[in-house]
């Protein structure tokens, strides 16, 4: 549609909208409940609803009113969210220490759980001969997953291959060292 239409066709569609609009309801009612209860107001409260300090005039008095309720608003605002952000970050960066608390315990518990299998079963011989490398294979998973936990610590499906893999490893250990009937 083209600008001139487009001006026409508004032009003709205000023209044909009715000029006044009736209310719904009937507004008096209100009018004079209002009326009524500005007149129930006793001396005393009109006079100090009145009041006002001698360097303002009335006219002058709400504007700065809602200035100050606006700046107050703003400030409490400000502060809130301040308050809401600096949790949030304090409590991610407390939740980052945790996990790598939690995942040094994990690698720590299981690297002295590995010391002590190896120091069982040295001397002893093993029933197969790529348990070396297979073992090696199982570290090197884990230290992918560890690469994969600096970039997010809170991964519980990550946590769970770690301690899952530091599993494999131990009863790989075990296994090799221990013949199967002997495990029964």
């Amino acid at each position: 549609m083209t600008k001139p239409n487009f001006e026409q066709n508004l032009e003709q569609q205000l023209q044909a909208l009715p000029q006044e609009q009736q209310p719904q309801r009937d507004l008096w009612q209100g009018i004079e409940h209002a009326l009524d209860h500005r007149a129930e107001l006793s001396d005393g409260e009109q006079a100090n609803a009145n009041v006002l300090p001698s360097n303002i005039t009335s006219k002058s008095s709400r504007p700065l009113q809602s200035k100050v309720w606006l700046a107050s608003a703003a400030s409490i605002v400000m502060v809130a969210m301040l308050a809401w952000f600096g949790g949030q970050q304090y409590s991610h960066y407390q939740m980052r220490i945790e996990s790598e608390q939690f995942i040094a315990t994990l690698s720590d518990n299981y690297l002295s759980q590995k010391d002590m299998l190896l120091v069982q079963f040295k001397g002893k011989p093993a029933f197969t001969d790529n348990w070396q490398d297979q073992l090696q294979e199982l570290e090197d998973a884990a230290k992918a997953i560890h690469e994969a936990l600096q970039h997010d610590p809170r991964n519980p499906t990550l946590l769970k291959m770690l301690k899952s893999i530091y599993q494999q490893q131990l009863q790989l250990i075990e296994r090799v060292h221990v013949p199967r009937l002997a495990q029964i």
